[in-house]
């Protein structure tokens, strides 16, 4: 093909690989190709879009004659759309220079890009759009092509080795021109200092071209990055985000929420909501996604930390050092903490209370410990100590004080929402509680805390928001910020860049999270109870259902209570798991916040863990009255937490109940309407039997009354009148229409046939065995009933 045909096949083969940006076209669907379940169309997947295979080949054969592919602004992330559609420059160098006005009769603005940006545009684009690809079976993010593919391209134009592969040329010796400055289409207004590229810094500085190819070839690097965090984090903008940190806003907010849920379309609140919504897009990750950022942090901080050691002269360094070394440098606060902070604190506020939130925990903690992807290994031991976090991490953890603080705090909030007796819970709270409490970790954390709070000396107003804005001009490398020595300074700018000049900071290590950690500490030793009173309960069923106790009923069958629990489903394994992650977690935070014997005494104190005279938990908290029992604020508390609960026991008729799984509907009716006829025909009879004194009234007791036992139940809080239930003597055959009986004497009369006993021969067996049973229980246990007959 020529390359003008190469130009027009081009943006059709990118979309019939990537899919539609609207995702109606789906494509090759890499996020759903596996190796395990289509290895051909996988391996084919992967080489031809690796970065030196047929695709890329192609993207830089149409690089070399700069054409221009257009993009709609209308699939760009919100803040971006709409600052653009208000002609107001983003800060992002990647947009400059690229916006145009559409051509006659067309409609939406585009952006025109080449071919290289083109491509990494709809690659990274797909990832959000491909929401509803159909799914024929589970699918394993880690494993699928896109996944590895975005692996791919870190480690191939962001390497922490060597320096970045030369694109293929079919000059030899000819190199792919970087992307050439460009008029603007549109005139823009712009917010914010932009600095030149770092490709730009670089040639300007360089007396040839082409004497340095990495100089020229860095463009990749930070068009790629640039490209991933945008199109994959920035869906909130800065500003958006600190107006809703407001509590007028949040006020406005909750009025329009009430407003629509009560169908007042009209309501005031909801013009002063829209005005803020118009810069704030409705997106909501997907764990996918969250995953694939993960790989992003991961690997920018493998990245970041294969710069080589500062030279010890200042000016030897600003000659030597290469593009890719001075990317390295700034890569993660320049391009990522921003962006990723606001997408964190998204997820933070807005994800599902359930086990998917591991996904986002886990990105957080990749984040927070730079120093697992430092090239240096830990010294091999025979004992797992925990690794001390170097003092050299103490500027990052300085510089990132708010990933830190702020966003323990919303973990906490969180983890006091969440039912701590689930294994996936606990284990996210203790893994949270063993990174804080790495050796050193939380000292290095109260250091960041108080040089924030130093008194602040007056500093010019526009200083302060020029050195405060970390991600000016989007593209940054342009002359290094002078060095700043006041680490108070950098602390101080860095939270009220995030989070604004009004900001009301909430110390990690003060009384307000140090009482919100204590109540955590308390709900983990109220879980760790429960699931010790669960695995007793689980033991206690297994020993109760012996071998013999599979022929007959067990009480809880016949008096209709059901004393089990949904957590009873999750297996002793996990309820020990469950322990020892809430016993390793309260063990961590006691470390972390100092947290001293006599106070965890006092609490558990005040966890009312306390088993009651039975050895069971105890009820709800409730108060008495003249009604009953009364379910207190902290009651429902418990119930809800699945901490309390009550053991409800059916109290009605036992031949009334409902019809249970494990019986034969008809026969419980027939059997039901005999009892009846024998108990309407021989009542008189059955109650003089009973009267009598001698051992004969009492076994015709112990087979035909139900007498009014003292029983030590737990009932339920609701109003009703518990009248004493006195049945008089009667006859019941409901037990016949169980299948467990029915195939309990199958299996009896099976086993007679072999030893030659016939069927009449058997039930006078059964009936005799039976007699002699029900006599020695008459004898020492008369009111011991295990069920009627």
């Amino acid at each position: 093909f020529s390359l003008k045909e190469l130009h027009g096949i081009f943006p059709w083969l990118v979309e019939s690989i990537f899919g539609s940006l609207d995702g109606i076209i789906i494509g090759w669907n890499l996020r759903c190709l596996q190796g395990r379940t289509n290895p051909n169309e996988y391996s084919v997947a992967l080489d031809f879009l690796d970065p030196s295979g047929p695709m890329m080949k192609l993207v830089y054969k149409l690089q070399a004659e700069e054409y221009r592919y257009d993009f709609p602004v209308s699939y760009l992330p919100g803040p971006v759309r709409a600052s653009i559609q208000e002609q107001v420059l983003p800060e992002c160098s990647l947009y400059h220079n690229k916006v145009q006005f559409p051509s006659s009769g067309g409609l939406g603005l585009n952006l025109a890009l080449n071919p290289f940006e083109y491509y990494i545009f709809y690659f990274a684009v797909s990832l959000i759009t491909q929401k509803n690809s159909p799914v024929t079976h589970h699918i394993s993010p880690s494993n699928s092509a896109y996944f590895i593919l975005v692996d791919t391209y870190l480690k191939c134009f962001l390497p922490t080795e060597g320096s970045v592969l030369p694109p293929p040329s079919s000059n030899p010796g000819g190199a792919i021109p970087s992307p050439t400055p460009r008029s603007p289409a549109v005139p823009f207004s712009s917010y914010g200092m932009h600095h030149t590229s770092l490709l730009k810094r670089h040639i300007a500085h360089q007396p040839s071209v082409n004497a340095d190819p990495a100089s020229q070839e860095i463009w990749r690097s930070e068009t790629l990055l640039q490209i991933f965090v945008e199109m994959w984090l920035h869906h909130y903008s800065l500003e958006m985000y600190q107006k809703m940190q407001s509590p007028h806003v949040k006020l406005e907010v909750l009025h329009y929420r009430l407003s629509i849920s009560s169908k007042h379309h009209g309501s005031p609140a909801q013009s002063s909501y829209q005005a803020l919504h118009a810069y704030q897009e409705s997106f909501k990750p997907t764990e996918e996604h969250v995953l694939v950022v993960r790989l992003l942090v991961k690997h920018l901080h493998a990245f970041s930390n294969s710069l080589k050691p500062e030279p010890l002269s200042p000016s030897a360094h600003s000659h030597t050092a290469s593009p890719l070394e001075e990317f390295k440098r700034v890569v993660i606060p320049r391009f990522v903490q921003e962006k990723l902070y606001i997408f964190l604190q998204h997820c933070f506020n807005h994800w599902p209370l359930d086990a998917s939130f591991r996904a986002v925990l886990e990105m957080w903690l990749s984040y927070l410990q730079p120093w697992r992807y430092a090239p240096e290994k830990p010294p091999q031991s025979t004992e797992p100590l925990p690794r001390s976090v170097s003092e050299k991490w103490a500027a990052f953890i300085q510089e990132n004080l708010l990933m830190y603080t702020k966003l323990f705090v919303g973990f906490l909030n969180r983890a006091l929402r969440t039912d701590l007796v689930s294994p996936k819970n606990a284990l996210m709270v203790f893994r949270v509680a063993k990174v804080f409490a790495q050796p050193n970790l939380a000292e290095m954390i109260l250091k960041g805390e108080q040089l924030f709070l130093e008194p602040e000396l007056v500093i010019p107003h526009r200083q302060h928001r020029l050195f405060m804005s970390p991600t000016l001009g989007g593209s940054f490398l342009s002359s290094r910020s002078p060095a700043v020595t006041d680490a108070s300074f950098k602390v101080k700018s860095h939270v009220y860049s995030l989070e604004g000049q009004d900001f009301q900071y909430k110390q990690m290590f003060g009384t307000e999270v140090r009482n919100l950690v204590l109540k955590l500490a308390q709900l983990i030793c109220q879980a760790q109870q429960t699931a010790k009173s669960i695995s007793d309960h689980s033991a206690e069923t297994m020993a109760s259902q012996s071998f013999f106790s599979w022929f007959r009923f067990t009480p809880s069958e016949m008096n209709g209570s059901y004393s089990g629990n949904d957590l009873d489903e999750i297996g002793q394994d996990s309820i020990k798991k469950t322990d020892e992650y809430l016993e390793k977690a309260l063990e961590y935070l006691c470390q972390i916040f100092k947290l001293s014997e006599a106070q965890l005494t006092q609490m558990m104190m005040k966890c009312g863990t306390a088993q009651d005279e039975n050895g069971k938990k105890q009820l709800p908290d409730c108060i008495a009255s003249e009604n009953g029992l009364i379910l207190t604020p902290l009651g429902r508390y418990q119930i809800i937490n699945g901490l309390r609960r009550f053991e409800v026991q059916y109290q009605g008729d036992t031949e009334l109940q409902p019809i249970r799984s494990y019986e034969n509907a008809a026969l419980v009716r027939l059997l039901f309407r005999l009892s009846s006829v024998l108990n309407e025909k021989f009542a008189d009879q059955m109650e003089v039997l009973c009267s009598r004194e001698d051992f004969v009234g009492r076994l015709c007791r112990y087979h035909l009354t139900n007498p009014q036992l003292i029983q030590k139940i737990r009932y339920s809080p609701v109003v009703r009148d518990r009248t004493s239930q006195n049945w008089g003597p009667r006859i019941s055959l409901r037990f016949l229409a169980s299948y467990r009986t029915l195939i309990s004497l199958l299996m009896i009369y099976f086993l007679a046939s072999w030893f030659y006993i016939g069927p009449v021969g058997c039930t006078f067996i059964i009936l005799s065995g039976y007699f002699l049973y029900a006599v020695i229980m008459t004898f020492f246990f008369e009111g011991w009933k295990p069920h009627e007959h």
